[in-house]
């Protein structure tokens, strides 16, 4: 596997760059080498799928550990203090849509609203598990979709 491959996977899996950095290094990857961009697309949204299984249990499990340490204590709540306006808005104009809008929030390729986020979102509102992987998973598609056409050149995002 060439690194750049490898750079992508991890990209993907990292909470500020996740899968709009990863899958168009990925996809470039793969048309400079010949390879089925399929090829690419598949594993990348599958590792960022994979991915919300991950967040949820650190959240559920090991967050409450980590509180205990104060530069990780100080970092989440600057972090949620800044989140939590958008979790509020998105609570507040999305909830009478409910899970389509966690699919939505996820599935719109812009900065801070991919797997981590969604995650977040449904952690801090207490949102049934189940339906949010589905709904998680859902938006990663469809943000993969977008990158995916967009990298291609099929679609142009402003």
């Amino acid at each position: 596997m060439d690194l750049r491959l490898l750079y992508a996977l991890i990209l993907t899996v990292l909470p500020v760059t996740e899968l709009r950095v990863g899958l168009p290094l990925g996809v470039v990857y793969a048309i400079d080498n010949g390879i089925p961009v399929i090829f690419a697309f598949l594993p990348i949204v599958l590792v960022n799928i994979i991915l919300i299984f991950f967040v949820f249990y650190f959240l559920d499990h090991l967050h409450s550990v980590f509180m205990r340490v104060g530069i990780y204590k100080r970092l989440f709540e600057k972090y949620l203090g800044v989140f939590q306006k958008r979790v509020d808005k998105f609570k507040g104009n999305y909830s009478s849509l409910g899970f389509l809008a966690l699919v939505l929030f996820v599935g719109v390729p812009l900065p801070g609203t991919g797997a981590w986020s969604g995650c977040l979102v449904s952690w801090l509102l207490g949102l049934d598990r189940k339906k949010s992987i589905l709904a998680i998973s859902a938006g990663i598609l469809i943000a993969g979709i977008l990158i995916l056409l967009g990298t291609l050149g099929v679609i142009n995002f402003l």
